[in-house]
């Protein structure tokens, strides 16, 4: 089954949700994390968890970097994983 694994690149979000190092596997289910962090890069993982690739530098790829909507405050790189 795919699943897409997120890690905490880095943080220094205001309300003290991530840390730098945090990961969270989803496989259909919203994972405990910010709501608005969640909004932004949810298109994209529901993207690769059907299979889908995303623009990712110069060309297609199974995961992506994206920044939190609160200034950036937080970044995320989010992969697929097949077990």
């Amino acid at each position: 089954m795919r699943k897409v694994k997120i890690t905490i690149v880095s943080s220094s979000c205001r309300a003290g949700h991530h840390k730098e190092g945090e990961v969270y596997i989803v496989e259909d289910m919203c994972p405990s994390m910010c709501h608005e962090l969640w909004n932004a890069i949810y298109p994209s993982v529901y993207t690769l968890l059907n299979g889908g690739e995303l623009d990712y530098k110069d060309g297609k790829a199974k995961c992506f970097d994206m920044k939190c909507p609160d200034e950036g405050r937080v970044i995320v790189h989010g992969e697929v994983i097949e077990e």
